[in-house]
Parts: C-alpha cells; sequence; structure tokens
C-alpha cells in the first residue's frame, strides 16, 4: 500500500517544485495539490512536477478536505507546500499508518532539530500550550501541531472535521487522541520555508487570525462530549 500525499497551497510558486519532487515515490501513491486560488502560477507549477492539482477554494482546512476526498489511497499524509517540511521523510510519519500499527502519526517539529529563524517564538508556545490543553482533556502526549501528519482515510471521516480554517490542525489531534485513536508523534528536523512570507507567522494580523481560529476551535472541539479518553503514544 501507499499513501496519497496532500499538499494544500496559496502562492507557493516558489517551493512547490521542490517539495514535490523530494516526496519518495515508493512510498507516495499520488501527490494532490489542493490550491487555494494561487495568483503566482503555483498550479501550473505543481503540474508540471507531476501532482494533480484540484481547485480546493479558500481556507486551510477547506484544502486539506478536498485533497483528502480526492485522494485514492486508504491512506492520506498532509504536508505544508512551503518547502520546510521534509518530504523524504514521508516513510517516517506514514509508514506507521500503512503498516497498520497505528491509525494517526504527527511530526513534531518542537522535539526535533530546527534550522535556525525556522520557527518563532510563538509557534514553539502555541504548541506546548495546546499539547499541554489536549494532555489535561484526553492525556494526548501532543508537543507540536505540524501539519505534516499522516492518517487513515477512513479514520479522519469519522472524526467529523468541521473547521474549514487555520483550526484544522488541532481539531484533528483533539478528535484522535478522543477517540481512543492509536496515535505516535515522531521528532522531525523542520527548515525555513524556501520563499515567500508564511501566511500565519509572517505578519502580526495573519498570527492573530490563526491565533483566534486555534482558540475558538479548542473550545469547541472540547465542549464536545465524545468518546473515552484515549493516549497517544510516544516514539521509542
Amino acid at each position: 500500500m501507499k499513501a496519497s500525499v496532500v499538499i494544500p497551497t496559496f502562492n507557493e510558486a516558489t517551493a512547490i517544485a521542490s517539495v514535490i519532487g523530494e516526496i519518495p515515490r515508493d512510498i507516495a501513491l499520488e501527490i494532490i495539490v489542493a490550491d487555494g486560488g494561487s495568483t503566482d502560477g503555483t498550479g501550473d507549477i505543481a503540474r508540471a512536477a507531476g501532482a494533480k492539482v484540484i481547485d480546493a477554494g479558500r481556507g486551510y482546512g477547506r484544502a486539506c478536505m478536498a485533497g483528502a476526498m480526492a485522494a485514492r489511497s486508504a491512506v492520506i499524509a498532509f504536508l505544508d507546500g512551503d518547502g520546510a517540511d521534509r518530504g523524504d521523510l514521508l516513510g517516517a510519519i506514514a509508514g506507521p499508518v500503512l503498516a497498520g500499527t497505528h491509525d494517526f502519526v504527527i511530526a513534531s517539529r518542537t522535539r526535533g532539530q530546527r534550522d535556525p529563524g525556522s520557527m518563532f517564538w510563538h509557534q514553539l508556545l502555541a504548541g506546548r500550550l495546546a499539547g499541554w490543553g489536549m494532555g489535561a482533556l484526553y492525556g494526548a502526549s501532543y508537543s507540536d501541531m505540524c501539519a505534516f501528519r499522516a492518517i487513515r482515510k477512513d479514520v479522519l471521516t469519522g472524526l467529523d472535521m468541521r473547521e474549514m480554517t487555520y483550526g484544522w490542525n488541532i481539531e484533528m489531534q483533539m478528535k484522535a487522541a478522543r477517540s481512543g485513536l492509536r496515535i505516535q508523534e515522531i521528532p522531525v528536523p523542520y527548515r525555513c520555508r524556501m520563499g515567500g512570507v508564511s501566511k500565519v507567522a509572517g505578519s502580526l494580523r495573519g498570527t492573530l487570525q490563526a491565533s483566534g481560529k486555534i482558540v475558538s476551535t479548542f473550545v469547541r472541539v472540547a465542549s464536545d462530549r465524545g468518546p473515552a479518553i484515549g493516549k497517544a503514544t510516544r516514539p521509542v
């Protein structure tokens, strides 16, 4: 079995060809670029690099969901299109899900080796605070909200994802833990983005908007009634 790789994008022309080229094809059944209306030629570059490109509409979570629904594999991996995630490490992230030992695997930038300047202090703090909150609620051992992750498609569908913007990642993590899934967090190295400015951390407005969505999603999911507590398993 191979994984379908979903890459949500919005104006990532500088990096997208390198991102696609780095993904190992012996593990990736297909590469789907879910584009949110790029105006810099991201879609054309992605097609030329061998990816399937779909028009997902605006919204980070909406792009992720559109890509997931278009995927042909039973296992879906997500990573960002800015080149910061190490796509060549797809096997480490998708491998446990493909092997059937885990339902959901997430990369941790905070526990891995980071290039200088690849993450701001408030991103590190947000990951730690979110991890603490999810641990208190569900016993999960998260340390990050990294976009690089893999999950079974049927499991993702069962999580009933509702957040279509920047709360997508934390909603998935919370519902995965609450549902008692077999979860693993794996430390990974993390790079600076290859070009452009981050839509989230690159401006005060973007940071505030994303933070607001993350907090409101946390409150909403925490208020929901769900199944018994699940515990995330840390790597050996």
